[in-house]
């Protein structure tokens, strides 16, 4: 008769192959519980119709450096320039923004308001010193092009030099 041990039986596999298998275990049961804490703080009694990330707005957002400036562009669908706030606190640009709408319907026998608010912040270092007193915010057709100028004692001057033969 065969006895049957309490003990596991050592695996025969190899280490590594135990170790990467048992890390993606951990790796998907942290990001389902990620998820589920997610979940709960963001709808915690299942009201809001769309998941977190299809209801969150964050803008995308364009940085480009040149020699003599940054430009940000970012894309803000459905909001007007007078909802929108753009600042700079020493090397870090902050654009914000919050929306509110009320809709309200009265026919016959039924009255219905809806109410909606959204707000969104982004904060984003900026890659190379600014003057702040020559920012200028641009905003048109849902999008916020921001023109940040460099200081002029911090412009590279290019100047070309001439290489003679020896």
């Amino acid at each position: 008769m065969a006895s049957k041990s309490i003990f596991p039986r050592k695996r025969e596999d190899n280490p590594s192959e135990i170790m990467s298998r048992g890390e993606s275990d951990v790796v998907r049961f942290r990001d389902e519980v990620d998820r589920l804490f997610d979940d709960f703080f963001v709808d915690p009694f299942g009201i809001i119709p769309f998941r977190r990330s299809e209801s969150a707005f964050i803008p995308k957002v364009d940085v480009v450096e040149t020699d003599k400036e940054v430009k940000v562009s970012a894309e803000i669908p459905g909001m007007e320039e007078k909802e929108i706030q753009v600042q700079i606190n020493n090397d870090i640009l902050s654009i914000s923004g919050e929306k509110s709408s009320e809709h309200e319907e009265k026919t016959g026998q039924y009255h219905r308001m809806e109410r909606s608010y959204g707000s969104f912040r982004r904060d984003m270092k900026l890659p190379a010193e600014v003057d702040a007193n020559k920012v200028e915010a641009v905003f048109s057709k849902g999008v916020l092009t921001i023109n940040l100028p460099k200081p002029a004692e911090t412009v590279s001057k290019v100047k070309k030099i001439e290489v003679k033969k020896a």
